[in-house]
């Protein structure tokens, strides 16, 4: 049974990611009802471990085109399964590559799309947590021993890409039998980055590009975990059959080394041609 934390006092600066889930929910219910009109922007359905990394690509695409986007954060699992009801999206970032290979099997997209990105994930621990933020993962194993966690924060391993590499992570670690029972479960990444900085856990794992954004970096302290305990983060993009030509035109910007200088900033790794 997923688990969330009761909320609790935090500080302002902690308040931009539920400010970010709750701009990205409405921004799914105003696209759910009906197709977008003629005129209107492309819709880009991205994963939210994008959210600082490509809400700035595309402010840079705007202003080399003149081109607008709409941008929507979310799970790449729960993408997926609106992309198959007929969700009114353009380009699909997904954060694990499976799911665009099941749309395009499925008839949805227009081809088998682009890798255009490999993430990481890693520990983040809050200011004033008991924990230490240690990427080999032995002092969460040592808290589980002598009581110091309470809460640990991932995402869902059911329909999000980073909840799944960290639950493979923690297996690798062989702690997933002794936490499982403390973790509180994020619907995305960036909602897990939320519960691992708002006091409600001792902390979690979220994925690099949500740490090495300053606003997360000021609450807490972050370490990569080894990128052979868990599977590749291979991040694919597709277009689906209706694109709009500023949707492919965006998709080729992708590719460009002005977006991909923005990509590696946030501690993405570029896939080699």
């Amino acid at each position: 049974m997923l688990e969330h934390p009761s909320p609790t006092p935090a500080h302002t600066r902690r308040r931009w990611l539920l400010a970010a889930l709750a701009l990205s929910a409405i921004g799914w219910q105003s696209h759910a009802l009906a197709q977008a009109p003629a005129g209107n922007p492309p819709t880009v359905a991205a994963a939210s471990d994008l959210k600082f990394a490509i809400e700035e690509v595309a402010r840079l695409f705007e202003q080399r085109t003149g081109q607008r986007l709409r941008l929507v954060f979310g799970s790449s699992g729960n993408f997926y399964s609106q992309i198959l009801q007929g969700a009114p999206f353009h380009l699909f970032m997904s954060a694990d590559e499976g799911f665009v290979f099941k749309l395009a099997d499925a008839g949805k997209t227009l081809d088998r799309g682009r890798l255009y990105a490999y993430g990481r994930i890693g520990i983040l621990v809050p200011k004033g947590s008991p924990l230490k933020a240690d990427g080999a993962l032995r002092d969460l194993a040592a808290a589980l021993q002598d009581g110091r966690l309470r809460k640990f924060a991932i995402a869902s391993p059911d329909h999000a890409p980073y909840g799944m590499r960290a639950k493979e992570a923690l297996q690798h670690a062989g702690l997933w039998e002794k936490i499982e029972p403390r973790l509180v479960y994020g619907e995305n990444i960036a909602q897990t980055a939320q519960f691992a900085t708002s006091g409600s856990t001792e902390g979690g794992i979220i994925a690099l590009s949500l740490a090495q954004a300053p606003q997360v970096a000021a609450l807490g302290t972050f370490a990569l975990i080894p990128a052979s305990w868990h599977q590749p983060l291979a991040q694919r993009m597709v277009l689906l059959k209706d694109a709009p030509p500023a949707a492919r035109q965006f998709y080729d910007f992708l590719s460009t080394p002005e977006a991909q200088a923005i990509m590696v900033r946030y501690g993405f790794a570029m896939p080699k041609e």
